[in-house]
């Protein structure tokens, strides 16, 4: 049974443990409370995604700053999938994703789900100043920062990260989502795992956010910030054989389909190629959960081409990772 672990304190291996040995240290799900100069703590959780290792390397990074350093404000740090992070993977095959699981998922109750409602009580309680969810992308796209609710507080705290920000409400029982309901909360996309941009930006910000006093309440003005609507996320289904590779695949997808994430892309735009006599190959659903496929998408001599001017986010070339969360999603560029 997966329970939380809350303690006040860390051993000195944490400072310089690489991210598949956590699990020895950590086995279990653990929630760190560390006092600071400014009471309301910055909560930071980490490892989601056990192969998404930026946000722990970053996190290392800030406490090895402050090891013998007053913080400059209480800081509260969630270590995630350390199991799946021992072995470099998004989660284990009897896991749940960690970041679907949190209040208002639409996924059974777990015990998983059961740590994540107890994490966002135990924050409220405490009074909680903002938080931040650090995670990589799998394929080639650009460092943004994703916000729930459309709120002054939460746009200051995603333009600190970069002038790029995409706001969605789906899916659902993401963790920005279940702290946005409490506080400002932003998830970071730290591009690649393995590159040191990816760490040293997130350490900075996170680092900025560990300094801030308060939030200015004040509007982003529009020139200095981009933000774009998820309107729809892409999916597989479950009985298409897909592949980037294999010819004999039911949907062969194109190999340079990543280079098109945050590109906006015409009508006529060609995700790949359909072999057989199959069903639809895959399914969009907008942020309220209705089928919308038909509106972007269309099979035209073989091909699966889009039907309207879209820009798509996280497309990647892992099989794996596509089977397990989705193909990808599609934006809009809104006006401030």
């Amino acid at each position: 049974m997966t329970k939380l672990k809350q303690v006040t304190s860390f051993p000195g291996e944490l400072l310089t443990a690489p991210v598949n040995a956590l699990h020895t240290l950590f086995p279990q799900p653990t929630l760190f409370h560390l006092k600071g100069k400014r009471e309301k703590p910055l909560f930071i959780s980490v490892l989601l995604h056990g192969n998404e290792p930026t946000g722990f390397l970053a996190l290392q990074k800030l406490l090895i700053k402050f090891k013998d350093k007053e913080l400059p404000r209480s800081l509260s740090f969630f270590l995630g999938n350390t199991q799946a992070a021992s072995l470099d993977l998004r989660r284990l095959e009897n896991q749940p994703d960690y970041n679907r699981v949190w209040p208002g998922t639409e996924l059974e109750q777990s015990h998983e789900s059961q740590v994540c409602d107890e994490i966002v009580t135990t924050m409220k309680r405490r009074n909680i100043f903002a938080s931040i969810d650090v995670h990589n992308n799998t394929g080639l796209n650009p460092h943004y920062a994703c916000i729930n609710k459309l709120d002054k507080d939460f746009l200051q705290l995603a333009s600190l990260f970069g002038r790029l920000v995409v706001y969605f409400t789906r899916p659902k029982g993401v963790q920005s989502d279940a702290f946005a309901k409490i506080c400002p909360a932003v998830t970071l996309e730290c591009g690649k795992p393995g590159q040191q941009y990816g760490v040293d930006h997130a350490f900075e910000y996170l680092n900025s956010c560990l300094h801030l006093s308060e939030f200015q309440h004040i509007s982003i003005p529009s020139q200095d910030i981009d933000v774009f609507h998820t309107v729809a996320q892409v999916k597989i289904n479950p009985d298409i054989d897909f592949s980037f590779a294999n010819p004999q695949s039911n949907l062969l997808l194109d190999k340079h389909i990543e280079k098109m994430n945050f590109t906006e892309i015409p009508v006529g735009t060609s995700f790949g190629r359909i072999f057989g006599d199959i069903p639809p190959p895959l399914t969009a659903k907008d942020e309220n959960g209705k089928i919308v496929t038909e509106q972007f998408f269309s099979i035209d001599n073989n091909h699966l081409r889009t039907k309207k001017t879209t820009m798509p986010s996280m497309l990647t070339l892992d099989e794996r990772v596509i089977r397990q969360d989705c193909l990808c999603y599609l934006m809009e560029k809104m006006k401030l």
